[in-house]
Parts: structure tokens; sequence; C-alpha cells
């Protein structure tokens, strides 16, 4: 066991290590930053955590009754193809998605995340405009498949 555990740590370094040098390669260097306004854009709170879950009836339960969590009811966004349920956490929100029909971006997600997942995260951006006071929020979404969210133990599989 103990040599199974230094393996997972001895790779969990190397990817640290390898995220490190990504970061560093992606941040720009001060003659880049010149000629750019200082209020283009900033990154404000985080809005939300999307979670696609494949049975919203069990996410609900969990949420509100185990963990006592205040949850919304569901509600139907056909323009997006999902139902949708929001967390409070107190500080930000999850979002429940659930595909409402077969032809959901969330149906697929799950075909290929069979017990859910994280889907995206919402960013709020202070937009500039001389004052930067303009907000808008963005996703990030994975481009891998995440790890599924909830355990075999949690009952949500």
């Amino acid at each position: 066991m103990a040599a199974s555990l230094g393996r997972a740590v001895a790779g969990l370094l190397t990817r640290l290590q390898t995220s490190a040098t990504t970061a560093q390669t992606l941040l720009p260097s001060s003659s880049c930053s010149q000629n750019i306004p200082s209020c283009l854009w900033k990154l404000g709170r985080l809005n939300h955590v999307a979670i696609a879950v494949p049975d919203l009836e069990k996410a609900l339960c969990l949420y509100k009754d185990v963990l006592g969590a205040q949850v919304s009811e569901a509600v139907a966004l056909p323009e997006h193809g999902v139902y949708t349920v929001f967390v409070e956490l107190g500080n930000t929100k999850l979002e429940l998605l659930h595909p409402l029909g077969e032809e959901s971006p969330i149906a697929s997600f799950l075909q290929k995340n069979k017990t859910g997942g994280m889907h995206h995260i919402c960013i709020e951006l202070n937009l500039g405009n001389g004052d930067c006071k303009r907000k808008k929020q963005v996703a990030v979404r994975q481009k891998k498949a995440p790890p599924p969210v909830l355990s075999k133990t949690s009952g949500l599989t």
C-alpha cells in the first residue's frame, strides 16, 4: 500500500510541476502587456459550478435532505435542452444539470460520463469600458472528461 501511495504522490507532483511550467508560459511578459490597457477586463467572483447529473431526483435528495442545502425547484430551459436546479452554498452556487430530451448537450455529456460530473464553471468578468463596471458571466468547460463528482457510496451512480 505504501508503494502505491508513493507512486500516486510522485504522479501528482509530476502533474503539478507540468502545470506550473504551462502556467508560466501562458503568463504575459511585461513587454506583451505594455500596450494593453490596465482595465481591459478583470476576473470577478465564482458565480456557479455546473454539475451534470444522471438522476435529478436523487441529486435533489442528496443536497436537500442529506446535506441540508437550500435547493431551488427544477426549471426546464428548452432553449438549452436542460433542467436546472440551483443549490445555494452561501458564497456561490452549484447548478445541477439534467437533460431535457435526447438531443440535449447534457445527454451527450452523460453518455460519455455515465455517473455525471462537472460540466462547467461560471466566473463573472468585470469588462472594461473605462471604469470596469460592466459585468459578464463566462462559462469555462473542461476539454477532457472529468472524474465523477459523486462516489458509488453516495448511491447516485
